[in-house]
């Protein structure tokens, strides 16, 4: 029997990128979909990997990247006339499908006025509605035909609502080798080759640094004072915030041997015995790195007093909330302390068999996220169009 494949060449994508991190699942999707298909045609809102890999940019990714509060609301004609203006190319110049990476305040509702106008849209990367603000998803299902997943339990959570899913992995498990290679690491770092080493991550942005370095660095001399050998490491991710981390070294703990590195947490993670962290996607670096962790993180009462209101999922580290269980400890506000941290980060540097245990754990969910993202969701945006 002789394949026809229905789809009219050249194939005809609109994409938008709102962040770096969506530029880098974009041109990593894109790269997949040459290979089937060479000329096809792909335009929209990209940032330079994207446009690297084949992507006509009619804006720059960076016009949509705003963070804060203000910084916003002063952009906030400028994106709402990028909107409009790419609606209407798509409109005039209608694509097999459109792709909206992320950037959910600005994707959905495009998606949702370009699949009124019979173009078939695709969301990748689900907004957090599974934690919080469950009323976005009658949004989502009228403005999105494919929702793609990175994590195995979003698939279950937008079965329950009828839409139509599909889990593709996580890019950054396809990225890491399911073999951790610590010495290599260390030798690379210039660390000692056998001692313990304790690394301590606390964020990249401003606040975090502030709120978050001071109990960290306590928890560290804690463990020090226990553990003389100890190595203590931390990454920051560039000079100003390497600065400001000097600036609350020299106040808490200015007795403390740390060595700082600039960049890639990744590596980091790879060289230590365990790591105490901030609660993001340095979470999961850190467990596919079967790096053994204590999350914790710290925001302004009044935020947190509105995250209990308005949040409703069991678990806050990716690890725990991919798992269903509490598999690495979650630590809050008044909790986050050395009290309560450099114990459980002592007991993962001399207990060998319980973190051994943990790192087959990690393993385990390595691979069920290590899919091939990419290949996964080109194949099911193919599928959607050939409807």
């Amino acid at each position: 029997m002789v394949f026809v494949d229905k789809i009219q060449a050249p194939l005809k994508i609109g994409i938008v990128a709102g962040e770096d991190s969506g530029d880098i699942l974009g041109s990593s999707f894109i790269q997949s979909l040459r290979e089937l298909y060479p000329d096809a045609q792909i335009e929209g809102i990209a940032g330079p990997r994207m446009v690297a890999a084949g992507c006509l940019a009619l804006y720059p990714t960076e016009r949509l990247s705003v963070m804060g509060l203000i910084e916003p609301l002063k952009r906030l004609p400028e994106i709402l006339s990028i909107r409009k203006n790419i609606y209407q190319h798509f409109i005039q110049n209608p694509p097999d499908v459109f792709i909206g990476i992320d950037a959910p305040d600005f994707n959905l509702t495009l998606e949702k006025k370009l699949k009124r106008q019979g173009i078939k849209t695709v969301h990748y990367v689900s907004p957090s509605v599974w934690a919080w603000r469950r009323g976005r998803i009658r949004t989502i299902k009228k403005a999105v035909d494919l929702m793609l997943v990175l994590f195995p339990f979003e698939k279950t959570f937008y079965e329950q609502y009828n839409l139509s899913v599909k889990f593709v992995g996580h890019p950054l498990a396809d990225e890491i080798s399911l073999q951790v290679d610590r010495i290599a690491m260390r030798k690379k770092l210039g660390l000692a080759l056998q001692a313990k080493v304790l690394a301590i991550l606390p964020g990249s942005r401003e606040m975090e640094l502030e709120r978050l370095v001071p109990p960290f660095l306590q928890t560290a001399q804690v463990c020090l004072q226990q553990m003389p050998q100890l190595q203590i490491v931390t990454v920051m991710a560039n000079e100003q915030r390497e600065k400001q981390f000097r600036i609350l070294l020299s106040r808490v703990a200015p007795k403390l041997s740390i060595r700082i590195y600039q960049g890639n947490s990744r590596e980091i993670m790879t060289a230590a015995d365990a790591v105490l962290l901030a609660s993001g996607t340095a979470s999961l670096e850190a467990m596919l790195c079967q790096c053994p962790m204590v999350v914790a993180y710290r925001v302004a009462p009044l935020s947190y007093f509105l995250a209990r209101l308005l949040v409703h999922i069991k678990y806050f580290s990716l690890p725990n909330l991919i798992a269903g269980e509490k598999w690495v400890p979650e630590l809050l506000q008044q909790e986050v302390t050395a009290e309560r941290m450099a114990p459980i980060l002592l007991d993962y540097l001399t207990n060998v068999e319980k973190t051994d245990a943990l790192k087959q754990k990690f393993l385990a969910l390595h691979r069920l996220l290590r899919c091939n993202a990419s290949e996964q969701a080109v194949q099911a945006v193919l599928a959607l169009i050939r409807g």
